[in-house]
């Protein structure tokens, strides 16, 4: 409920507005403003900071910095420091046997069927032998059970990590070669240490800036590089290694003379017996269990083939170690400096991949997750795993989809899943040398195929065309100039659509909506109407040194162009006041504030002045500190645009006016019933000049007050 009352600097605004002509009897009405509680810079240490209160700077900081730190410290029991730095204590102690073992038993074991295959597939594809891809199978899935946050997540090695690491391996070192390998290992030390430090010191926001549109772009250019890699098990003959697609296919054309059938035949069979059952597990619950199943029966489907037939021009796995693997610290740490980029690279795709769908999967299944813990528990993942010759890994999509779609509870699926690839490498790495190449090759393809995002493509063509531009520019650039040089082009691009937005925030210019005290955007409200003389503007950005120019800019437009919107209110011929709506500002600098003294000082010189509705505390602590408001002065500082525009109106037109000059001696008191008739006449004349209809009538001494109240009706 508003309560009318004079505002507190009605003195001030009657000592600027116009002198009235000697002898006129104008009496002063109340204009409904709330007042604005400007903060005291004398003196520091109230945390309150307005009306009575003084504001200290330093204590807020301290408090919005580490207050909630300390507070969240104290609140932390015992338990909850061990379940920080042992996240599996959270769902072991509330664990229901009956309720959720067979559950996990199921999901883990569906995807320990679904990796085994996946993971020699994809170690393949990074150019070692397929033991080291059970390996990373193996040792990391024990140690995010423990230290990871996430429930349903599957790590391992998956096809993107695997790409990054053959492109930046081969250019090194062969594949054939023991260096190779070591390699491998190293950089899953360094990207396991990368994210524990990132974990630890809360860095996981820094990706924040790394649009969904690179994201999409690069995964489909790396998509369609991975499965044309894997060509040559397809067609019998080798092809370059690369990660442009150029060269890739000047290879594959080159060699066309050195197709084989039979291994196309297999692998284009076993593909399709892949994606079939792939559509069957998503279109129907009742065959869900499809969808894990395709990788193994591919295996088992290329295995008992080349058992019975013995085909000559298909290549084989060949020999696979059995047990598991020993402890061993990773080697060749002379070629560390040279692996930095790749460790940064794999690790924004760990906090792209992994984190992301943690938290989809967290939030599907009611828990919360923190995205610092999750990296540090990959890292502890990746740390471990290099022990025990583990190449990168991190989480995967297929498998954690999986993983939450056959009912996964806690992180004890990951250990089932765990058990199955150890049971792998003990009692099954026999069985494994008669799987056919081409067998693997089509189940990347298949894994892959999912991740070509061309419906995010026609998207974002029909929504965001400057985030299609993106997309393309990420895919093109990846595809041509290679994966380092895609993410490069794709998140500098990104990055400069984020410094352009910033230096070139969204400006409006706000009407009021008929009927209402409410502002809004003229360009959204087309019957929103305005006020001859006053123009409003709202920044819907913080003000600091980039973006100051562009503002100053516009304001100055605003001062010649003028806009289609219903205009109300008295006649003038130029803008008199300028009301800037800073509810959106949240932050402003010290050049902005330069700015805005010059801004005032141009618009003083040009009978000009600034009005500022509703800054935030921490913005008018700052104009406060710097004398920018007893540079404009108190007086015009607002809570809202209404107020600003009640007393600017009033301004606007005492300016219009006329007052005619009356002798007090010839002046006779008027009866009742003229009174009556003053005060219907004054009630209709602020109903009209409320609407717009009177906009420059000649009236009597008593409409003529600069300080009556033009929006409002008066009350009693």
């Amino acid at each position: 409920m508003e309560i009318t009352y004079a505002s507190p600097s009605s003195l001030d605004l009657l000592r600027s507005s116009p002198p009235a002509v000697s002898g006129s009897t104008m009496p002063v009405r109340s204009v409904k403003i709330i007042p604005l509680q400007h903060p005291d810079t004398t003196s520091y240490g109230s945390p309150g900071g307005f009306g009575n209160s003084s504001f200290s700077s330093s204590s807020f900081w301290s408090n919005s910095l580490f207050s909630g730190a300390r507070g969240k410290i104290k609140r932390m029991t015992f338990i909850d420091w061990i379940e920080m730095f042992l996240p599996c204590c959270r769902w072991i102690r509330t664990y229901r046997w009956r309720e959720y073992f067979q559950v996990d038993l199921m999901a883990g074991t569906t995807v320990g069927i679904m990796l085994v295959p996946q993971a020699m597939s994809y170690a393949k594809l990074a150019g070692l032998d397929p033991i080291y891809g059970l390996y990373s199978g193996f040792v990391p899935i024990f140690m995010y059970a423990i230290f990871g946050s996430s429930r349903q997540l599957a790590i391992g090695p998956v096809a993107l990590v695997s790409l990054l690491v053959s492109n930046v391996l081969g250019k090194i070192a062969d594949s054939s070669d023991a260096l190779y390998t070591e390699l491998a290992i190293l950089s899953a030390l360094m990207v396991g240490i990368l994210e524990c430090i990132m974990g630890l010191l809360r860095l996981g926001w820094l990706i924040r800036f790394i649009s969904h549109s690179v994201i999409s772009g690069f995964t489909t250019a790396s998509a369609i590089v991975i499965a044309l890699s894997q060509a040559k098990y397809f067609l019998g003959y080798e092809i370059d290694r690369s990660s442009e697609i150029v060269p890739i296919m000047k290879s594959i054309i080159a060699g066309a003379d050195q197709f084989s059938w039979p291994p196309f035949v297999m692998g284009s069979t076993i593909l399709a017996i892949i994606q079939t059952m792939k559509f069957l597990g998503k279109s129907s619950k009742h065959l869900k269990f499809l969808r894990a199943m395709g990788p193994l029966t591919a295996v088992v489907l290329g295995t008992t083939f080349v058992k019975i037939y013995h085909p000559p021009t298909i290549t084989l796995v060949g020999d696979i170690p059995q047990g598991i693997p020993g402890f061993s610290i990773p080697k060749s740490f002379q070629y560390a400096k040279s692996l930095i980029p790749t460790a940064f690279l794999i690790t924004g795709v760990a906090i792209l991949e992994s984190v992301g769908i943690a938290k989809a999967l967290a939030a599907k299944n009611g828990y919360e997750l923190d995205s610092n813990q999750e990296l540090f528990g990959l890292g502890v993942a990746n740390i471990f795993g290099s022990f025990f010759s583990a190449y990168p890994t991190t989480g995967s999509f297929s498998r954690s989809a999986v993983n939450h779609e056959s009912g996964a509870k806690t992180g004890l699926s990951g250990i089932i899943t765990g058990i199955i690839m150890c049971c792998a490498l003990l009692f099954l790495t026999p069985l494994f040398e008669y799987i056919p190449q081409c067998a693997l090759a089509a189940i990347v393809i298949s894994a892959v195929m999912s991740l070509v995002d061309y419906e995010e493509a026609i998207f974002l063509w029909r929504v965001d065309k400057k985030d299609f531009l993106l997309w393309t520019i990420t895919t093109a650039t990846t595809l041509f100039l290679g994966i380092e040089i895609g993410v490069l082009v794709g998140v500098g691009v990104s990055l400069a659509f984020v410094i352009h937005e910033s230096a070139n925030p969204h400006i409006a210019v706000l009407g009021r909506l008929p009927g209402t005290t409410v502002y809004r955007n003229i360009e959204q409200y087309p019957e929103a109407y305005t006020y001859n003389g006053i123009v409003i503007v709202r920044i819907d950005a913080p003000i600091y040194f980039a973006n100051i120019s562009y503002i100053k800019d516009r304001l100055r437009e605003y001062e010649v162009v003028i806009d289609k919107s219903a205009k109300r209110g008295p006649e003038v011929e130029r803008i008199y006041y300028v009301i800037l709506e800073m509810a959106p500002v949240t932050y402003i600098d010290s050049s902005a504030v330069q700015a805005l003294k010059d801004l005032h000082h141009e618009y003083k010189s040009r009978d000009i002045q600034i009005a500022i509705s509703n800054p935030n505390r921490e913005v008018l602590l700052t104009l406060s500190k710097s004398g920018v408001v007893e540079l404009i002065g108190k007086e015009w500082y607002f809570v809202r645009v209404h107020d600003a525009v009640q007393v600017c109106l009033q301004h606007v037109q005492s300016i219009t006016e006329s007052p005619k000059a009356s002798d007090p001696s010839r002046e006779v008191k008027p009866n009742f019933f003229q009174r009556i008739l003053k005060q219907r006449a004054e009630d209709l004349f602020v109903s009209e000049l409320e609407s717009g209809n009177n906009t420059n009538k000649p009236l009597d001494s008593t409409h003529e007050n600069p300080q009556s109240e033009p929006l409002l009706s008066r009350r009693s």
